[in-house]
């Protein structure tokens, strides 16, 4: 494996001008099995009600396994696109940040499957999610 932290400082590259940096996530911690990125919980994320919006938390899901798809793949030859993302919201959050970490629990040649915890600062889960990827090859 490459040094983590030039793994990470590609992901976060790649972040420029598209909606993780609209959002501004941070891909932080990266492993054989897993990607973790965070995200600050503020007005910009906000539902109507002055939480967490549950599209910002799937958003975040969905960066973090797709770029863990992407990372065990060629990307000379493959692309990655999600095809299915679930996500159950179990607390709320009104501040701070929130991390998600995804791990992978199906990685085959043409897709892989990631669950995708997402957490508050003192580690209650706020979200299950489960992402599926398909893998294709370039034309």
């Amino acid at each position: 494996m490459k040094e983590k932290s030039e793994i990470l400082k590609a992901f976060n590259k790649r972040c420029k001008n598209t909606l993780m940096e609209t959002l501004e996530i941070e891909y932080t911690d990266v492993g054989e099995d897993f990607l973790v990125a965070k995200m600050p919980v503020n007005p910009r994320v906000y539902q109507p009600y002055g939480i967490l919006h549950g599209g910002a938390t799937v958003a975040l899901a969905e960066s973090v396994g797709s770029a863990a798809s992407a990372f065990f793949v060629d990307g000379s030859q493959f692309i990655v696109k999600g095809i299915e993302i679930s996500a159950n919201h179990l607390k709320s959050v009104t501040g701070g940040f929130v991390t998600a970490t995804a791990k992978i629990i199906h990685k085959g040649r043409t897709t892989h499957l990631w669950e995708i915890k997402v957490v508050n600062e003192k580690n209650e889960l706020i979200s299950l999610c489960k992402l599926s990827n398909i893998i294709l090859e370039k034309k």
